[in-house]
C-alpha cells in the first residue's frame, strides 16, 4: 500500500512539475508574441502623415534707398501676389522607442516633429523702380524670404497645422489601445500614460 502511495505522490509530484515548466513557459511566450505584435503596429503606424492645404495673400514690397550722401531718397516698390500649396507631415518611420519585454512595457523616446513644406507661386505686379534704385535678385529673394516666414507663421496658427496634430494624435492612440489591451504600460518622456486622452498633451522633444 505504501508502495501505492509512494507512487502516486510521485506522479502528481511530476505532473505538477510539468505544468508549472508548461505554464512559465506559455508565459514567455506570450510575452515574446505580444512584442512581436507591437513591433508589428509600430512598423504599420511608421507612415508619413500629409495634410495638404493653400494659402494665397498679397503682400506690398516696398524698398526705400538714400543716394548721393542722403540727398536724394529713391523708392522701388511692388504688389506680389502669392499662392502657395503647403504640407504639413509627421515621418511616424523616425519614432524611437524601446520595448521591455521584462517589464511589458513599451517606452517612447520622441516623436518627430512637423516637417512643413511651402511651395509659393509668385506673380508681381505694379512694379516699379527708379533708375538709382532699380530691382535686382536680392529684391526677388527677400521678398521669397520674408514671403516664407509670414506662411510659416500663419501655418502655425492655422487650422492645418491643427488637423496635422490630430491625425498624430490619432495614430499614437493606436500604441496606447494595444498595450493596455495586452496588459502592458505605455510611457514617453518619463511618464506612463494612463489614458487616450493624455496623448492630446504630448509634444515632440527637440534636441
Amino acid at each position: 500500500m505504501r508502495k501505492i502511495l509512494l507512487g502516486v505522490a510521485l506522479t502528481l509530484v511530476v505532473l505538477f512539475t510539468f505544468k508549472y515548466c508548461g505554464d512559465k513557459n506559455n508565459e514567455e511566450i506570450t510575452i515574446q508574441e505580444n512584442s512581436a505584435l507591437i513591433r508589428e503596429q509600430i512598423r504599420n503606424v511608421g507612415k508619413l502623415i500629409v495634410t495638404e492645404g493653400h494659402f494665397s495673400e498679397v503682400f506690398t514690397y516696398k524698398n526705400t534707398k538714400a543716394v548721393f550722401g542722403n540727398l536724394i531718397n529713391t523708392e522701388k516698390k511692388a504688389l506680389v501676389v502669392v499662392n502657395a500649396d503647403v504640407t504639413v507631415a509627421y515621418d511616424l518611420s523616425k519614432i524611437e522607442y524601446i520595448i521591455n519585454e521584462d517589464t511589458k512595457t513599451l517606452q517612447i523616446l520622441s516623436i518627430p516633429e512637423a516637417e512643413i513644406k511651402i511651395n509659393p507661386d509668385f506673380e508681381y505686379y505694379d512694379v516699379q523702380a527708379d533708375y538709382l534704385n532699380p530691382f535686382q535678385a536680392k529684391d526677388y529673394n527677400n521678398i521669397k524670404n520674408t514671403v516664407k516666414k509670414q506662411f510659416r507663421k500663419k501655418i502655425e496658427a492655422s487650422e492645418l497645422k491643427t488637423n496635422a496634430e490630430n491625425r498624430l494624435i490619432s495614430e499614437l492612440s493606436k500604441f496606447y489601445i494595444l498595450t493596455n489591451s495586452l496588459g502592458w504600460t505605455l510611457t514617453y518622456n518619463g511618464a506612463t500614460v494612463k489614458a487616450a486622452d493624455q496623448l492630446e498633451n504630448l509634444q515632440p522633444l527637440k534636441d
